[in-house]
């Protein structure tokens, strides 16, 4: 009896060597399941990091150019401003150089061009209707909207 006693105990230690065997390769296969899904995680983190790179240089690309864009406009700004400013000037020179143009520049505005330069204090709709209909109103001349 002893014989079928050691038998039992050797395959009650086998039976056990194969069950840690079997716990074994699955802790294996989880363990390589973790590896390449960490692998194909870091995978993609990489071309994501790639992607923001290349978005990050053509951004700065485009940064730069609307940059230059920028300074070309404001210098082009500058020579309006300038070119305005020297053409004010010889207006003015023209003006003073011109006798003509002197007497007639020192005569009075008319009435009606006068009063279109009026800027009186207005509050509200009301107020504007009242200082319209307050104002010496353009009358229809013939053929106008009256007829």
């Amino acid at each position: 009896m002893t014989s079928w006693k050691v038998w039992l105990g050797v395959a009650g230690l086998v039976v056990a060597l194969l069950v840690a065997l079997n716990i074994q390769a699955q802790r294996i296969d989880a363990a390589n399941a973790r590896t390449d899904l960490a692998t194909e995680r870091l995978k993609t983190a990489k071309q994501r990091n790639a992607n923001q790179a290349a978005t990050i240089t053509r951004l700065t690309g485009e940064v730069a150019t609307q940059r230059l864009d920028q300074l070309a406009l404001q210098q082009t700004l500058s020579d309006m401003r300038q070119a305005q400013a020297t053409d004010q000037l010889k207006k003015k020179e023209r003006r003073r150089e011109d006798p003509t143009h002197a007497t007639w520049a020192a005569q009075p505005m008319p009435d009606a061009a006068r009063r279109l330069h009026q800027r009186p204090a207005i509050t509200g709709a009301d107020g504007y209707r009242q200082w319209l209909s307050g104002r010496d109103a353009l009358h229809a001349g013939p053929g106008g909207a009256g007829q």
